[in-house]
């Protein structure tokens, strides 16, 4: 059937239609939601508020826009409610005990930031940035970009991922925002300018390997081996020297080579061994962390580990709380052997 009888169909009540004709949409409008809000539960949450609204108002909708367009202002308007109205994650205070962290380089901003599943992206990143979108197709996704959005006020964020990133018309964008042409490239102007002051602040300036190369898999089988083995000088010599590590919610950040040394000097005592599980988040190497219990019965998920990679070296670790391992399909422990 064409859009315009699942639109008949839909609008007379036919669930199966509606579905149908939103299906091919729902994992670029759990993307852009992720992208705005910064966390994948909060836009699987947004998603479905805003197919439920779409359903619920399809009479509404007058065609002069695709389907795929009303959805995104749906969508988008969706998440700057939330952005209103919600809390976001409280920021938590360091919670091993038996572990004295050292004084961090500065306390992180965006502390509600969550990781996103490749396994959930599907091709969603690939068809929805055109040839006119302003930045690759994995930096949209990386999270250096992610976390350079939050800081930015909400509209502001909302008006850049819709012009550079997914690569609406200017006119397009003041509809879905229920603005005006000179607003939107009055605040896109603004946008490009801080998002690119954050980003350059933050280094990583060399690209990273291709994903799954033999330069990617070489330097990650490396940096397992020394976290594995608890070996820092290993590990530290894997860095880039302005590298970050962070740990949301948590805000503790540490930057640069000496001061992460420090921390995982603290991190990796004799006592304390890992197991690393690979997966993928936001096009980027991620392990699931499991940590050996005294017992020698059984690994304990500690957490998940995303690398920025930066030429041959690693840029930042982002370690992100266990609650994160279901959603790549980890288990929250694992068998000694």
């Amino acid at each position: 059937m064409t859009a315009t009888d699942l639109l008949t169909r839909a609008r007379a009540g036919d669930g199966d239609a509606f579905r149908e004709l939103t299906n091919p949409h729902r994992r670029e409008l759990e993307v852009h939601c992720y992208r705005l809000l910064g966390s994948a539960q909060d836009a699987e949450d947004v998603l479905q508020e805003t197919l439920l609204a779409a359903w619920r108002g399809l009479n509404r909708f007058e065609g002069r826009s695709s389907v795929r367009t009303w959805l995104y202002r749906i969508a988008t308007n969706r998440c700057l409610n939330a952005l209103r109205s919600a809390g976001r994650r409280p920021v938590k205070e360091w919670d091993m005990t038996e572990i004295e962290p050292p004084e961090p380089t500065r306390l992180g901003e965006v502390t509600w930031l969550e990781p996103f599943p490749d396994a959930r992206l599907g091709d969603a990143v690939s068809s929805t940035t055109g040839p006119e979108a302003h930045y690759e197709r994995t930096e949209t996704m990386s999270l250096a970009f992610v976390t350079a959005l939050q800081l930015l006020p909400a509209r502001q964020r909302a008006v850049l991922v819709l012009r550079e990133v997914l690569a609406f018309r200017a006119a397009e964008v003041a509809e879905i925002l229920d603005t005006t042409t000179d607003s939107v490239n009055s605040a896109l102007k603004r946008a490009r300018a801080a998002l690119q002051r954050y980003l350059s602040a933050t280094g990583a300036s060399d690209a990273p390997p291709a994903p799954t190369s033999l330069a990617e898999r070489s330097l990650v089988a490396k940096f397992v081996r020394a976290y594995e083995t608890g070996d820092v000088e290993a590990l530290i010599a894997l860095l880039t020297d302005d590298v970050r590590v962070s740990m949301p919610p948590i805000p503790l950040e540490y930057h640069g080579r000496e001061s992460v040394a420090r921390f995982y000097d603290s991190l990796m005592r004799a006592d304390r061994r890992y197991h690393l599980v690979p997966t993928r988040a936001n096009g980027q190497p991620a392990f699931g962390a499991y940590l050996s219990d005294p017992t020698g019965q059984v690994r304990h998920g500690s957490g998940l580990l995303v690398l920025t990679l930066s030429g041959d070296r690693i840029s930042a670790i982002t370690r992100f709380e266990n609650t994160a391992l279901p959603w790549f399909g980890l288990p929250r422990s694992l068998p000694a052997h």
